[in-house]
């Protein structure tokens, strides 16, 4: 057993027992396209979630149309980046992160005690937008096909540059769903998983033809099942002890104590080594064997210390005009980056600040994961700055590691495997034992070792972070989004009916807030309900997301206020809106909420711009009562709000006895 990988083995693992976790904010898909069904069409599509077959929100619109075969109909929610990363600097964008986990976590040992060990893990990964949809191989993109990505393995370890690159020629198809690289997947494929974990009694299998069990082989997933380009042994650990693509953004902890080995071990600012082996022509392969130090140098290859980065600087090209700067609280390092073709080559690189370790809050077991009062736990992400101004296009990601008090989870290693070989070792748990209690028969328990520790997860679909316009390059900024789906309760279960998120939000007159929100018009919840109830009962259209924002007096009303007794948007400074046109009166902003975008103005007079021709209220197409034409996305406006406090409701998504989309805004 090789000492590297024991210390991995028990310092970072978490062992993860049943339970779901489901994104509510930002959009979680749970493996969700498009499907019009209540069950989603294939588990395996983009990432291992261990959840329920239902749950999850399909891919937004752009329109009242389903975007169907073409990406470009797909709409990504665009939020701003934050204007930069000097902590306590009043110029940040923070989105409200929401999700409920089935089993509860977080809370005090001494008053609100839990039956396991648990963390949250978040993270993101970006890469600069692109004007293509799709872009290229390796450009992120959430597909319009539910099938599961490619992968046609190696047959040999001996594969040279060109069989290797004819592979990922062969299996990328731009039609599918990417989160991660082919790249990423092959390398986890064609490298040797850590020997030094614990996997109590489940037999991991090995690699047909390459001799050896690699890192897709773990014990949540002994058979090496594949999930999109995901690399399973990374997915089931944290920190992970090679380089990743991923940022970390926050873990969220039953037990604080761990929170210095989490900051010391999060690849934001930890450099991990990779080994390095290259082809005849001396190009670096994207993939080795070997997983240590000590076998890869015995073995010819070159063991290289390798960096994360968020973007890199490549103004800055000598190691003291990379180091001095300091520029807006990033920090910049001169380093070999995790994905260099040349590691011989250090470059630039901003990095993310550290991660955000914190006690989890408390939720409850088996229901759903509520939080106290029954509301669901939520955090609040200050999103990232990028120095480049350059638009970006993400994925967010969150793991819920979940693991049974039953053996000792920080300290239970290799060496008490059941199948390592060794006589008289016995593993602390094993799959549904038998145990004499007293008697003639003895009793038998319902234990699967593969899930007494286990990992579960949730993903977003695409979104954009955007550089800030001049005009709001020092606001702070809330997103104010919209959660949920098309159905009642049962229909939506585990996912959730609409509602405004935060749906109490309070801030101050110099702050800002950024009102923006996506649907789909494939959420018809058909076919097997699964678990639930199929259906989409609702208003409107069958399978279509729709809101809008008008005033009302109070929560308690369900009918808008006439719009000459409105305060909202008379208070209202139009920071920036989505149609450019700043010089926006109160009534036209009011009308445009209201519509969803629909209309932008009420008279031509008001919106002589050509560009607006098409969506004044005296000449376009009457927007229907329920906003059936309405588009199902509206990318809003960044408002500032005088003082005062504002209730607003969904006109369409309000049947008083049992759904009501209705949210406050104080501005103090």
């Amino acid at each position: 057993m090789r000492r590297l990988v024991q210390f991995c083995a028990c310092m970072l693992l978490l062992h993860q027992v049943g339970a779901d976790l489901y994104l509510h904010m930002p959009r979680g898909s749970n493996n969700r396209l498009n499907e019009a069904t209540a069950t989603r069409a294939n588990a395996n599509r983009v990432f291992d979630s261990q959840n329920n077959n239902r749950g999850g929100y399909n891919v937004g619109d752009v329109d009242k149309d389903k975007s169907g075969n073409n990406e470009g109909n797909q709409y990504r929610m665009q939020y701003f980046q934050s204007g930069s990363a000097t902590p306590n600097v009043k110029d940040k964008t923070y989105l409200t992160v929401e999700w409920t986990n089935q089993h509860g976590c977080g809370g005090s040992e001494n008053t609100n005690p839990q039956k396991h060990n648990c963390h949250m893990v978040l993270q993101y990964m970006c890469q600069d937008d692109v004007s293509s949809p799709v872009g290229t191989a390796d450009t992120l993109r959430n597909g319009v096909s539910t099938q599961t990505p490619n992968h046609n393995r190696a047959g040999s370890l001996n594969e040279n540059k060109n069989t290797a690159q004819n592979r990922k020629n062969n299996n990328i198809n731009t039609e599918r769903v990417l989160q991660e690289s082919w790249d990423w997947y092959d390398k986890c494929y064609m490298r040797e998983r850590n020997k030094g974990l614990f996997n109590a009694d489940q037999k991991l299998k090995s690699n047909n033809g390459l001799g050896f069990s690699s890192a897709i082989y773990t014990r949540q997933n002994p058979n090496g099942n594949r999930y999109g380009y995901e690399c399973p042994e990374e997915r089931d650990h944290f920190p992970y002890w090679h380089p990743t693509p991923r940022t970390d953004v926050a873990i969220l902890t039953d037990n604080t104590s761990l929170c210095s080995f989490f900051e010391e071990g999060s690849f934001n600012r930890k450099a991990y080594g990779e080994c390095i082996e290259e082809y005849g022509d001396g190009s670096r392969k994207h993939w080795s064997r070997w997983n240590n130090r000590q076998e890869c140098t015995e073995n010819g290859g070159q063991w290289v210390e390798l960096s994360s980065y968020i973007e890199k600087a490549t103004q800055f090209t000598s190691e003291g005009q990379c180091t001095s700067q300091a520029a807006q609280g990033n920090r910049y390092v001169w380093a070999v980056p995790y994905d260099a073709t040349d590691v011989t080559k250090k470059e630039c690189l901003v990095q993310a600040p550290p991660i955000d370790c914190q006690q989890a809050d408390w939720s409850r077991s088996n229901h759903l994961g509520n939080g106290i009062n029954g509301e669901a736990n939520r955090y609040q992400w200050a999103l990232p700055y990028f120095p480049s101004n350059k638009d970006k296009r993400c994925v967010f990601r969150m793991r819920y590691n979940i693991s049974t008090d039953d053996y000792a989870p920080y300290s239970t290693d290799s060496s008490r495997n059941l199948n390592n070989g060794i006589e008289g070792i016995t593993s602390p748990i094993e799959d549904n034992p038998y145990v004499d209690v007293g008697g003639r028969s003895a009793l038998r328990l319902n234990i699967n070792t593969d899930q007494t520790g286990r990992i579960f997860q949730d993903r977003s679909h695409l979104f954009k972070l955007l550089t800030r316009p001049s005009s709001i390059q020092s606001d702070n900024i809330f997103n104010i989004n919209v959660r949920g789906k098309r159905g009642n309760i049962v229909q939506t279960y585990p996912a959730v009916e609409y509602d405004f998120i935060p749906n109490n939000l309070q801030l101050s007159e110099s702050d800002s807030v950024h009102i923006q929100w996506t649907g789909s018009n494939s959420h018809n919840n058909g076919g097997g309900g699964g678990d639930g109830q199929a259906g989409d009962e609702g208003q409107g259209t069958g399978g279509t997301d729709r809101s809008n924002i008008v005033q009302i007096a109070d929560l308690n009303d369900n009918f808008p206020m006439p719009f000459e007794k409105t305060n909202m948007w008379t208070n209202a400074n139009i920071r920036w809106i989505y149609h450019g046109k700043t010089d926006v009166s109160p009534e036209n902003l009011a009308v445009s909420m209201a519509s969803a975008g629909y209309y932008r103005c009420i008279k031509k007079q008001d919106c002589p711009e050509a560009a607006h021709n098409d969506y004044i209220v005296e000449t376009k197409t009457k927007m229907n009562d329920l906003l059936n034409n309405a588009p199902a996305s509206f990318t809003g406006a960044v408002l500032r709000f005088k003082k005062g406090t504002y209730h607003y409701m969904s006109t369409r998504n309000n049947n008083f006895s049992n759904r009501s989309q209705k949210s406050t805004l104080t501005v103090v």
